[in-house]
């Protein structure tokens, strides 16, 4: 029998995803294995769900530097952050939450290896309209408010993309989309949990296929 398919995991909070995973590997729907969660932030939850799965958890936190010193600061934490995902040997990368920016200098560690999620409906190669399986075309939205700019503009519908990563920030050859329509009456809340949900069915899917292709 082969290895499972290593999968290490960046996150900044809960770690939603991250239990989808542990699920469909429960379940026997999996064909991977999450092998690192690393995070920036100390407190992410998604920490806590590693560590009681008894998966390794890494927290690499980005000090707190004067502006002088920001960008040398700023290399050495991305270093250290490559460092401990390359001991694991990871065959896949997932952006999950990770609410911080890797340069071409990580990726080049990675190479074809680094996925990211993102809360919104993104176009394939790049451009700033989305055309939906309805024919409507739509911003792509883009940067760390997504959810609330979808609520603020008034679509009629969003989603969420899996997609490679690349040094252009929610750009790179997707993998996989799902369309979550908005509701009268619809909040940030509101619509979040509904991408969410989507999220956690298109994770699943996309690493199994990846995992089924190396």
């Amino acid at each position: 029998m082969s290895e499972p398919f290593r999968v290490a995991v960046l996150l900044s909070g809960s770690g939603t995803n991250l239990q989808a995973l542990f699920d469909a590997r429960d379940a026997g729907l999996l064909a991977a294995e999450v092998v690192l969660v690393a995070s920036d932030q100390g407190d992410a939850y998604g920490l806590r769900r590693a560590l009681e799965r008894g998966v390794a958890a890494a927290f690499v936190p980005l000090p707190r530097v004067v502006a002088a010193d920001r960008a040398a600061a700023r290399a050495a934490w991305e270093q250290r952050l490559a460092d401990v995902v390359a001991a694991f040997e990871p065959q896949l990368v997932l952006l999950s939450g990770f609410m911080r920016v890797l340069s071409p200098a990580f990726l080049t560690r990675f190479p074809e290896r680094v996925i990211n999620q993102h809360p919104a409906l993104l176009p394939d190669g790049g451009g700033e309209t989305v055309t939906t399986s309805a024919g409507l075309t739509i911003p792509a939205l883009r940067g760390a408010h997504v959810v609330a700019d979808a609520v603020r503009l008034g679509l009629s519908v969003t989603g969420c993309t899996i997609h490679r990563v690349t040094p252009v920030v929610d750009d790179g050859p997707l993998l996989a989309t799902a369309e979550v329509p908005l509701l009268p009456g619809d909040d940030e809340t509101t619509l979040h949990e509904r991408i969410k949900a989507a999220e956690r069915r298109l994770v699943v899917e996309v690493v199994n296929r990846l995992a089924q292709t190396r």
